[in-house]
């Protein structure tokens, strides 16, 4: 009999399956949502301030809150906030190249991904075609791509250090033929039901054919391509549906899930945008709020910033701090650095356990080695924004930013646990 934790992991891998692109995901979220009750708005639409379930999408971006009875004003918000993006490699312009007999696509690396991990694998191109009407059509091919790499007999060094230069290196093929009597941009089009002369733009990314598997001597992993960071969008998601019927006056839940967290997040529909701050300013003025008002809301809210974060590597450890280090399936991460980093203080540290305990939930923190330091998430952007007090947690992984990542079972169910009791307020 499956358990609640493999549940969730299925459920989850179904997630990412429906999500090859931040456009799909911010769809499939707000799909979701939908189905469980919620309403999907338009920013250009006059939004209704009664008691309910809204969400609204922001070309790969979704935020989605619930409105509970008797809130007022002066109600505070518990965001949860994420980002709809992972690592991988963007379609160039003019993108049917090739030579040799081989049909190649001219792609450009987004974000930092683990290139060596995207080799000899079949690949999917996902995104969105914006027509000259202005008409925006998401598109998913099935496998199609490979980065085919070097045999070892004419590479005998292979072993002692791959090097792949971005450019000579990183163009997949996708068929065989003439390039100059090829069009790839026209096969995506077949596959969306469009006519590719009337296609605009396009913003189509790499992603992994491969399904998610749980797998292991108990079944205890999750093996899947953009855990970092569809793990915690589809936790929030989930928690955000479970709370619809029940969310209590004390507080407003939110789910932010950003898009181009891996490239800086300075965009319309990223952190460091304004989407966040126009949703919350238009929830306060349906409640009848002035801008100081807002202001007393944001002092009492709270941001949980929920990010992928690193297990221990059984054949690295010396990466990792000597004393921290946190095991798959140990709970997720409560993600703690001294420069700021992370937006984890002392006050949100004490909110985090207090959430897990009431949850039953285990957690383990997360400190970098000093040697090895550690990366970023939309946790400072936020707290930095809009000022409101934030902390950084996620599920822990082994590859992270690899083509397929891994993940313990056990956690991604328990961070949803949490959001859900993080959302009740």
């Amino acid at each position: 009999m499956p358990t609640a934790a493999h549940r969730h992991a299925l459920d989850l891998g179904r997630f990412v399956v429906a999500s090859p692109s931040s456009f799909h995901a911010a769809r499939e979220g707000s799909r979701r949502l939908a189905e469980a009750g919620f309403r999907v708005l338009s920013e250009a639409d006059e939004w209704p301030s009664e008691p309910g379930g809204y969400a609204v999408v922001r070309d790969g971006a979704l935020i989605a809150w619930v409105i509970p009875d008797g809130a007022s004003p002066l109600t505070p918000f518990r965001i949860l906030g994420a980002h709809t993006d992972s690592p991988s490699f963007k379609l160039k312009p003019k993108p049917t190249a090739g030579a040799h007999g081989w049909l190649q696509a001219g792609v450009e690396v987004y974000g930092g991904p683990m290139l060596n991990s995207w080799l000899d694998r079949e690949l999917r191109l996902a995104g969105r075609l914006v027509m000259l009407d202005g008409a925006e059509h998401c598109v998913a091919t099935g496998p199609l791509l490979r980065f085919p790499q070097l045999a070892i007999h004419l590479d005998r060094g292979v072993n002692d250090g791959l090097k792949l230069d971005k450019q000579r290196h990183m163009n997949p093929v996708w068929g065989l033929g003439d390039a100059s009597q090829a069009d790839l941009l026209g096969l995506v089009a077949r596959e969306a039901g469009v006519d590719a002369g009337l296609i605009g733009g396009y913003d189509l990314v790499v992603a992994d054919a491969q399904e998610p598997s749980v797998f292991g001597a108990d079944g205890e992993f999750l093996a899947s391509g953009r855990l970092d960071n569809l793990s915690s969008v589809h936790a929030g998601v989930t928690a955000l549906a479970r709370v619809l019927d029940s969310a209590q006056e004390t507080a407003i839940p939110v789910l932010a899930a950003f898009d181009h967290e891996e490239v800086g997040s300075s965009t319309r529909s990223g952190a460091s945008g304004p989407f966040l701050e126009d949703v919350l300013a238009r929830i306060g003025e349906g409640l009848g709020a002035t801008a100081t008002d807002r202001r007393r809301a944001f002092a009492a809210s709270w941001h949980i910033s929920a990010d992928a974060g690193h297990a221990i590597h059984p054949n690295y450890p010396e990466k990792h701090d000597p004393a921290n280090r946190p095991v798959l399936n140990g709970g997720p991460l409560l993600k703690i650095n001294a420069q700021q980093r992370y937006a984890t203080d002392a006050a949100g540290a004490a909110l985090w356990a207090r959430l897990c305990a009431e949850a039953e939930v285990p957690y383990q923190e997360f400190v970098s080695n000093n040697d090895v330091p550690c990366g970023s998430t939309i946790g400072p952007l936020t707290a930095t924004r809009l000022g409101i007090r934030t902390v950084d947690v996620g599920v822990p992984l082994l590859s992270m930013h690899s083509a397929r990542e891994l993940a313990g079972v056990q956690d991604p169910w328990r961070l949803a646990l949490v959001a859900e009791r993080f959302f009740a307020g």
